[in-house]
């Protein structure tokens, strides 16, 4: 059975089609100092976290995070410096350290637990933990952080 068809873009041939740089204002910053400042995150991250600063540390890798084209590398040094605040957490202090999080900075966790949860085999971070996170970060911020995470097309 020939499946061709399928592979064609509809979309070019459509004048009301929108692209990505379209719906969004793209990341101004060159992909290249994208990925310097996450790996300069990525450092501030481990003395952070280096002093027990949880709070300080999410807040570091989760403001201006990566996002749109071209920057795939920060994107993965981002997601993984969280995935290592995310492990070292304790469950008893994460609704403490989500409630000190501005309402942006919750959404773009959110983000993130979910691009987690999207990795094959979850990545290097057990299920259990990023469902915690996903749990509690519902709660002090309520179903819109999940009504926004999903309908925001800025991909971390």
């Amino acid at each position: 059975m020939d499946n061709s068809f399928r592979k064609i873009d509809i979309d070019i041939y459509d004048e009301d089609a929108l692209r990505d740089d379209e719906i969004y204002e793209t990341d101004p910053r060159d992909p290249a100092e994208v990925l310097e400042d996450a790996k300069q995150r990525q450092g501030a991250v481990r003395s952070l976290l280096a002093k027990n600063d949880i709070p300080g540390a999410l807040t570091v890798v989760l403001e201006n995070a990566p996002y749109g084209a071209n920057v795939e590398e920060a994107k993965m040094i981002t997601l993984q410096s969280l995935l290592t605040i995310l492990n070292t957490t304790k469950s008893t202090e994460i609704t403490g350290v989500v409630k000190s999080l501005s309402p942006d900075t919750q959404d773009t966790l959110m983000k993130y637990i979910y691009k987690g949860m999207a990795m094959p085999g979850w990545g290097d971070i057990s299920g259990s933990v990023l469902l915690g996170w996903h749990e509690k970060l519902t709660e002090v911020a309520g179903v819109g952080c999940i009504v926004r995470t999903m309908t925001d097309r800025r991909i971390v």
